[in-house]
Order: structure tokens, then sequence, then C-alpha cells
């Protein structure tokens, strides 16, 4: 009788191949369980850039069209099963839209206007004045979206907005600043269509390039009669009204001597731009201001002078001891006071005080024309009638002033919130007790300058002088890349689908 032998090797064989193909089977699924969303990630990624790649051509052609070197243009877009729509109707101007407002620091509601101008319609209060300079133009988009990713195209940059929130510029707008004069074609998408898929789409754009200038234009029929250059505002915000306003923002911010605010709850950027303010010799007014000054500059001041000519009945006997001058900004303010004295038996204006507060420390600083220093009042008995006149000069080296305060000094110092160099010790009996003229406004200023624009007053009691005849002069350096120009257009595109 034959004895049946058991081999076991072969069920091993059949239980290590059920083995490694479990191992397997649990492999592949783990790498497409993480790594299907990645591959998902890199294909949106793929059809995203594509896109931006059709849209930075179509950019670029419609700047062909606009500008006149062929009135159509077309530009293939791969929907690749996301849409596309052409947003330039009057709903779609409502959330892609720009407003321009040139500020006068002469306006009766500037103060109103600038401690509120962080928002959209900021404006909207003052449109009833006589001097409101601003318009608004609408611009419209073309728009490629899939849920949350958007591409598109608006006031000629092309702008990509990612799911998380925040806009990324692929290509800039027609927003052309080179520190002296900011061009603006405001380019405005007309039309109202759509498509989805995965075909093939053609964008095609049409413009007469005819475009509409908007700034200068005095035209009293279509413009307004302050929109002039050069600038004689001193300052201009534009205000944009998009879903990329953070985009647009962040644009601005690169360019030179502008700053941008955000107002996050009606997505509108605020770019505040600082114009090259008016200089020279004006009639005595008795409000000015004067704007920003370059604080890397020692002397900033150039002139800053008062012609008085007294009036006809005080030119007998002329004595402007009621004047003065107050400059303001924020905490700090700086008061000239005027008196006359007579010296070496001639009549002469000087400072009586000056005397500078800051109350932030709740501290201040005063001085005093020093001995035998003063401005000399000129007089005249030609006929038909006596004259007198006289000119303070606030920036004068040969006049001195000299330290007359118990307090002690506070301001002089490094550069600091409240302190300006140079960094001196002012004491009583010191040799820097005693300054130029020259020397304390420029110091005193360049503070009330850190804190914004400066409110500059100028005010008399008793008539003594002829406001008519008299004058200011005002000349100083606010540093450079300052907007002296203005050039906006707004320009037609016809955009279509097929």
């Amino acid at each position: 009788m034959k004895t049946m032998l058991k081999n076991e090797i072969a069920v091993s064989s059949v239980i290590g191949i059920s083995i490694i193909l479990v191992i397997s089977l649990l492999s592949i699924g783990l790498m497409l369980l993480y790594t299907a969303p990645l591959i998902s990630e890199t294909q949106e990624m793929a059809k995203a850039q594509k896109a931006e790649q059709a849209f930075t051509v179509f950019d670029s052609r419609t700047s062909k069209a606009s500008l006149g070197e062929s009135p159509l243009q077309t530009t293939t877009l791969t929907l690749m099963g996301e849409n596309v729509a052409v947003r330039g109707d009057d709903d779609s101007y409502n959330e892609s839209r720009i407003m321009i407002i040139a500020l006068s620091s002469n306006s009766d509601w500037y103060d109103g206007f600038y401690s509120q101008r962080g928002a959209w319609n900021a404006w909207k209060d003052y449109e009833i004045e006589d001097d409101f300079a601003g318009f608004n133009a609408s611009m419209g988009k073309v728009r490629y979206y899939s849920e949350d990713r958007v591409i598109a195209y608006e006031g000629g940059g092309i702008w990509s907005r990612y799911p998380e929130g925040g806009t990324v510029m692929i290509s800039p707008p027609e927003f052309h600043y080179n520190g002296e004069t900011l061009t603006l074609p405001i380019m405005k998408v007309n039309g109202d269509d759509s498509s989805g898929g995965s075909s093939n789409v053609n964008i095609n754009v049409r413009s007469s390039n005819t475009p509409v200038v908007l700034y200068p234009n005095t035209d009293p029929n279509t413009g307004n009669e302050n929109f002039t250059n050069p600038l004689n505002c001193e300052k201009i915000f534009i205000y944009i009204n998009s879903e990329f306003y953070d985009g647009w923002a962040e644009y601005a911010e690169t360019l030179t001597t502008t700053t941008a605010m955000l107002d996050h709850k009606n997505k509108t950027a605020i770019i505040e731009m600082d114009t090259r303010p008016a200089m020279g010799t004006f009639p005595l007014m008795h409000s000015f201001k004067i704007g920003r000054l370059n604080q890397s500059n020692s002397t900033p001041i150039g002139n800053f002078s008062f012609y008085y000519e007294a009036s006809e009945k005080a030119a007998d006997k002329f004595n402007p001891s009621d004047s003065s001058i107050v400059a303001t900004s924020g905490k700090k303010t700086l008061i000239y006071s005027i008196d006359t004295k007579n010296i070496d038996s001639k009549k002469h204006i000087y400072l009586r005080s000056i005397k500078y507060t800051d109350d932030m420390v709740g501290m201040s600083e005063e001085w005093t024309s020093a001995p035998n220093n003063g401005f000399l009042i000129y007089t005249s008995n030609k006929p038909p009638k006596k004259t007198a006149n006289t000119t303070i000069d606030l920036v004068s080296d040969s006049h001195l002033v000299k330290y007359n305060s118990a307090s002690g000094d506070f301001s002089w110092g490094p550069v600091g919130s409240i302190t300006m160099t140079p960094d001196l010790n002012i004491a009583m009996n010191n040799a820097n007790s005693t300054q130029s003229l020259n020397n304390i406004t420029q110091h005193y200023m360049k503070l009330l300058a850190k804190d914004g624009t400066i409110q500059c007053t100028w005010n008399q009691k008793k008539d003594q002088i002829s406001e008519s005849k008299s004058t200011y002069t005002l000349i100083y350096d606010g540093g450079g890349g300052v907007l002296t120009y203005l050039h906006i257009t707004s320009n037609e595109l016809n955009v279509t689908l097929d």
C-alpha cells in the first residue's frame, strides 16, 4: 500500500501571491486617495495658467485696437469646462468703476471731506459745492471664472483672484505715472455676453479709437472749470471700486509718492496723490495751506515772507503791532506775534514772540527778536499821498532771535514724533540760545509738516494793513515725485463672444 505525502509548498505560494496582491491594491488605493486631489489641483492650475496666458494676449491685442493699429482684434480662449463673460452693462458698472476727485486746500469742504476720505461715496455730501471737481467713469470687465477662481481684464490690466482670497496682478493696468504726469486711459468695456463649456471661444474687441477727454477739460458743457493743467489743487484722489480692489491698491503702492487705503466693505481702493502746490507771490489771504515738506532737506522753506502796505488812513502812523501769523498741524501750533519798536531812531517791525506749542506733550518753547533786530518800515511823503510799507522775511539769516522760555526746550534733538534736528541744547544764557530766524522757521515748520498739511492764518485787529495791496510769498520744497499734470480719457471697447 502506497503512502501519500502532504506538500504545503504550493499552498504557501498562493498565500504569498495573495498578500502581494492585497498590498499592491492597498498601495494603489492610497496613492489614488492622496494624489487625486493633487492631480486635480494641478489640472486646475494648468487651466488657470492657460487662461492667464490667453488673457495676456487679449490685453495686448486690446491695446492695439484702442490705439488704432487695428479696429478689430480677436483672441481665442479654450474654456476647458469653465465660463467666460463680458460684463459691460449698467449693473456691471456698479462694481467696476472709478471716481476721481481734485481737492483744493482753499475749499470750505476740504477738512470735512479729508477726515472721511477713506470710504467709497465719501464725496456725496460735497457734490453740491460750487468748486467741487470730480467725475466718475465706468470700466466693466471680461471675466473667466471657475468656482471661486477668477481671471479678468479690467482697466487695461489682467487680474487673478484666488479662492482663499487676495488678488495678483498678471499684467499692469493702463495707469502710468512718471513722477510728474499721471496718464490714465480708462478702458470701458461695452457688452453683455457669456459662454461656457469645453470648446474654444473667440473674444472679439472693437474700438473706434476716439477717446473722450475727461481731464483736462474746461468745456462748460462737458467738463469743469477746475479741470486744468498744471493742477491747481493740493491732492488728487482716485477711488477704484472693483472686486480686484486689493490688487489695484498693491499696484498703486509701487508708484512714486502714492499712498493707498482699502475700504473692504465697499471693495474700494483709495489712491491719494499729492500735487505740486501753487507757489509764488499771492494777494494777502486770511487762510492758506502749506503741503508736504521734503524732510530730507534741512531748509525746505525757500521763501516765506509778508509784504505789508499801510492802509490809507494808517500811513502817517503805521503800527501793525496787532497782527499775527499762525501755523497749525495736528496738535502742534506756531505763532509769530508782530510788534513795532524804534531802532536807531527808525521804526521797525519785530517779532515780539515766536511761540511753538505741542499739545500732545503739553509743552511750549518761545523766542523773541534779539536787540536791534527788526524789519524797517519804509515811509514816503511823495505826492499825492503818504505811504508806508515793510516786508517780514520769516527765513531771514540776518535777523536773530533769542530763546526766551523758562520751561526748557524739548523739540531740539534727533528726529522723532516731537523732535527735529538740529540736535541742540537750547538753554538760557547758552551760546545756542540765539538762532537766525531762518533756522527757527525751518525747524518748527518741519515739525508741523510731520503731522500733515500745515494750515496758516493771518490776522490783524486794527485795520492798519491794506489787505488789497499787501501780499505773501511762499516757495518750498515738497519733495520729488509730485503730481503736476493729469491726463484722463475714456476709451470705449465693444467686446463680443463667438
